[in-house]
């Protein structure tokens, strides 16, 4: 008679640790208390109305009561780089950047991998939408910046957080108070990088409503008052994130992404439609995860193409 599986009882951190991944497990009775904290937030002024209805309302905070005998959320952050990728115009190179967060094909790859480690355990689990950044950091598994972006122990800011919903038991409950990491009480590299002034020291919570991210995210057209020397990403920003003591070891960390030639790159600066664009050119975006941007991809690269120098 074959013996046990040894590894149905090896904990799930030591299968993470093995892909290089980082994850924390937390007791499903946590829902509420996220929903509580952004709320919270929301009707306290923290968050901006325009930013809640752009992101935060799609939570799906009753996500325990449609999975049953939910048990558990499982958090995992997995180290991403940025991505430099090559638009040509008129055989000019103009290279730009996509920050690590923006890469969520990995997130499928988690759930794969999860799934191999908790099946043969008879554990089922999902993805949810819930608010990562709150939860990693609650969970113990990150910290918080200054800058509000979440720093995970040998991955700095260069990591991307994905939430599942299982009914895996949570036997030792993580949870905690939000913690900020310790040497931002005496730094303000990011503050005063910050082009926008979006950091405000006398208040913890970023004023998202002039972060150079939530605009080139937004289809909308970008405020005057927003510079365009300040453009620096396909989307997102890394101003903050690039001079950031805790990211020194990783500020380098970039790989290279797809190259674009003159054509593409002038279907996209005319916002040519998806279904018009070459196969080859909608898998390169495809793959990159650019597709759901492709919306304000013409206006934004314009502007990194037109940036004075």
């Amino acid at each position: 008679m074959p013996g046990r599986d040894p590894n149905l009882s090896k904990p799930l951190d030591l299968f993470l640790d093995e892909r290089e991944y980082r994850g924390k497990v937390v007791s499903i009775e946590h829902v509420g208390e996220l929903e509580t904290e952004i709320m919270t937030r929301y009707r306290k002024g923290l968050l901006n109305s325009d930013l809640y209805d752009a992101y935060l309302a799609s939570f799906d905070f009753a996500c325990h009561q449609k999975f049953k005998n939910a048990r558990s959320l499982i958090i995992v952050t997995v180290p991403q780089p940025q991505i430099q990728l090559t638009f040509f115009r008129e055989d000019k190179p103009y290279p730009v950047v996509i920050p690590p967060t923006y890469y969520s094909a990995i997130d499928n790859d988690v759930a794969d991998f999860l799934k191999t480690v908790l099946k043969p355990r008879g554990y089922r689990l999902q993805k949810v939408r819930l608010p990562e950044k709150l939860l990693a950091v609650r969970s113990g598994l990150a910290q918080y910046g200054k800058n509000n972006i979440t720093y995970v122990k040998g991955m700095g800011s260069f990591q991307r957080p994905v939430v599942f919903i299982s009914d895996y038991p949570c036997e030792e409950d993580s949870w905690s108070n939000a913690t900020v990491l310790e040497h931002c009480e005496s730094c303000s590299a990011c503050q005063k990088a910050c082009p926008t002034n979006a950091i405000d020291s006398d208040r913890f919570q970023l004023y998202a409503e002039r972060c150079l991210t939530f605009h080139n995210e937004s289809s909308e057209a970008f405020p005057p008052w927003l510079s365009p020397a300040w453009h620096n990403c396909l989307v997102g920003c890394m101003i903050c994130q690039k001079v950031c003591p805790a990211n020194k070891e990783v500020v380098k960390w970039i790989e290279a992404g797809a190259t674009f030639d003159n054509q593409e790159t002038d279907l996209i600066l005319n916002s040519v439609s998806e279904q018009r664009l070459p196969r080859e050119t909608v898998s390169k975006l495809k793959k990159l995860d650019m597709i759901r941007y492709y919306d304000v991809l013409a206006r934004n690269l314009k502007a990194l193409i037109e940036k004075p120098s």
